[in-house]
């Protein structure tokens, strides 16, 4: 069997729980007896705990006695967690557990916990995408993926929000057990199909800035209206009304990412959408979202979302 510690908290979001712990077990129905996953829920004590529904949920061990090796190590998230501060008990415990762990990571906001615990440092890494910003504010040595679903870097998983959880834990299974077994406790679940790690949770470069009258608000809005320009550093700067120098630099202060890479990020989620809602062959998706060629638009999915276009439009179309 392996073993599976979660850690939870007052205030933890019970999805975060439910999800992958649901996967983990319908997975047991699926393998030989022995193969499976033995859970256990670990918290700061073991007394009834109030999740962010009100939902009442206890720890099967306190942190104190949770100091053994587990295969896999997982913390839950929950809406207070980004902006709430470090729990001494919960950020000591994850730290010495996910040395001796084989797989560890987070879910959704959880990710804040594994932050404070310094298992962020140098990794790739996603949550929420409201709170992917804050994630890369707070843990600046961490490489936030804001359109990950789920991350793998090394032995640290994390996923994004809520219900996200339920792919990460189907992508463990599937790595665990294969395919098949993945796709079983999908369709057990009534879960359409599992997610890949590249598919958007929303579409952050499609959103328009807070202040509407912003410089940052008028570069967006000439972008997505001029996909197909170049957009040069000194050509947005002079949309911003500043110099190119200063621009940069604000630029990646407000938004967490350089020019170029929100120009390519609009440009991804503009395929996504043609990709998702229409049958529009791929070479005129590249050109309608201001790729040079299919070619052009096929080598980016790859390098930023880890799949194609046709594979994007064969998982994530509309129906």
């Amino acid at each position: 069997m392996k073993t599976v510690a979660l850690a939870i908290f007052p205030g933890v979001q019970s999805l975060d729980v439910a999800g992958p712990l649901d996967v983990f077990m319908e997975a047991n129905s699926f393998v030989a007896p022995g193969d499976g996953y033995d859970i256990t829920l670990v918290a700061a004590d073991c007394a009834p705990l109030r999740a962010s529904n009100g939902l009442r949920i206890s720890a099967d061990l306190a942190f104190n006695d949770a100091r053994k090796p587990w295969d896999l190590v997982l913390v839950a998230g929950g809406p207070g967690l980004p902006t709430a501060e470090a729990d001494p008990q919960l950020t000591e415990w994850l730290a010495n557990a996910a040395l001796q762990a084989g797989r560890y990571g987070s879910v959704c906001t959880g990710a804040f916990a594994l932050g404070h615990a310094g298992l962020l440092d140098d990794k790739t890494v996603t949550t929420h995408w409201q709170n992917a910003p804050l994630l890369a504010l707070r843990f600046p040595k961490a490489h936030v993926e804001f359109d990950r679903i789920y991350s793998r870097d090394g032995a640290l998983v994390t996923s994004a929000g809520v219900t996200a959880g339920i792919d990460l834990g189907l992508a463990l299974v599937q790595e665990d057990h294969g395919a098949d077994v993945a796709l079983a406790v999908a369709k057990r679940l009534v879960v359409v199909a599992q997610r890949q790690g590249g598919q958007s949770q929303f579409s952050p470069y499609l959103v328009p800035p807070a202040e509407p009258d912003s410089p940052i608000a008028r570069v967006h809005a000439h972008v997505m209206a001029h996909l197909r320009d170049a957009h040069s550093v000194d050509e947005l700067a002079d949309v911003a009304g500043m110099s190119a120098r200063t621009f940069a630099r604000v630029f990646k202060h407000e938004t967490k990412m350089t020019p170029a890479d929100f120009v390519e990020g609009a440009r991804i989620d503009t395929a996504r959408n043609r990709l998702e809602g229409s049958d529009l062959p791929l070479k005129v998706v590249a050109y309608e979202s201001g790729f040079t060629t299919a070619e052009h638009m096929r080598q980016v999915f790859v390098r930023r979302l880890g799949l194609t276009p046709s594979q994007y439009r064969a998982s994530f179309r509309a129906v």
